[in-house]
């Protein structure tokens, strides 16, 4: 099935062939989707899935792509972005929202309507649906104490509604993790509150924030998850990390946790720079860093790296034999 089928199958859908994910994405990288797909209601993003089932087409749901790298060679298939379904609605304290809503967003529409419980997500950039998906949180706040229930597409199509205590809350963590299934629309349950002592803590945190985090370049986010018992900024720091460069990525000099596109960094060089970090933690540490960022999609393949994988390859073919012929000598001589 091609593209072309599948955007005559849906001509009232935006859908977007072979586009650039870097357009997208809070660091600026990402190679192409093959058919970027904007839905605006939930009934469009079940028929879709249905659609894309029936054809045997792969499928990628982001958010708003902040806390998500996407490699250099894209992906394949169906993406859908669900930026477009935006809505939110108030009534007393309830709070109902479409997944691609900012939760930013959300944040300020409490304060508007004096309610309380939102105030630590004023500075998470992610969408509500991101953020249920990993349970985003910041200054001691998470969005689990906040949901009341959530609307959920299955990859077969089927919607469903799960309450708070069906959504396995953890740190960084929801059941979506583990079932792949699509938050489409979320209900918070606040509380009334003080608009002025609302105001006064979200000021508080968007001070602390931008002092703290390196706002002024792309970036992802916060990349590792706090290990127990550690502080991964101060890991990295304590590494001599900080202010390390990797093609055009940096860990950042403001915040250690954070790496920034400084000059037009690739996926690869967040990756490489990634597992850079993590090595040397582990072997200074003995700490296996966790990645709180996403990281999707598929390699560039260049000749270069086809032949760098060709040499790694016969390499790995040379050195088996090298250790089965000397196995075979040392049985000989026993």
């Amino acid at each position: 099935m091609t593209i072309t089928a599948f955007k005559n199958a849906f001509p009232e859908v935006n859908i977007k062939e072979n586009e650039p994910l870097s357009r997208y994405t809070y660091t600026k990288t990402g190679g192409p989707a093959d058919a970027l797909v904007f839905p605006k209601s939930k009934e469009e993003v079940q028929t879709l899935v249905k659609w894309l089932n029936e054809n045997n087409w792969p499928l990628t749901i982001l958010g708003n792509a902040s806390n998500l790298i996407v490699k250099d060679g894209g992906i394949r298939g169906a993406t859908i972005i669900l930026t477009d379904m935006n809505q939110i609605s108030i009534q007393d304290n309830i709070i109902r929202v479409f997944a691609g809503a900012p939760l930013t967003e959300v944040s300020k529409r409490a304060y508007d309507a004096g309610l309380t419980g939102l105030e630590f997500a004023c500075g998470i950039p992610g969408s509500v649906g991101g953020a249920i998906y990993m349970n985003a949180g910041a200054y001691g706040g998470e969005v689990k104490e906040v949901i009341k229930k959530v609307a959920v597409l299955t990859r077969q199509g089927i919607i469903k509604e799960m309450i708070n205590g069906d959504m396995q809350f953890d740190y960084r963590h929801s059941i979506l993790q583990d079932s792949d299934d699509i938050a489409l629309e979320v209900v918070f349950e606040l509380e009334p509150g003080d608009k002025e002592e609302i105001k006064e803590k979200m000021d508080e945190l968007t001070y602390l924030r931008t002092s703290r985090q390196p706002l002024e370049y792309p970036s992802c986010g916060s990349v590792f998850k706090r290990p127990t018992g550690y502080f991964t900024g101060k890991l990295i720091q304590d590494a001599g990390l900080q202010g390390f460069t990797w093609g055009g990525a940096q860990v950042s000099t403001k915040h250690a946790g954070f790496i920034v596109n400084i000059n037009n960094a690739t996926a690869t060089d967040y990756i490489e720079l990634i597992d850079h970090i993590k090595e040397v933690i582990l072997e200074k540490d003995g700490v296996m860093l966790e990645t709180e960022v996403k990281i999707i999609g598929e390699d560039f393949i260049t000749e270069e790296n086809t032949g760098r994988e060709l040499i790694s390859k016969a390499k790995d073919t040379i050195k088996a034999k090298f250790n089965e012929i000397f196995l075979a000598e040392e049985s000989e001589n026993l």
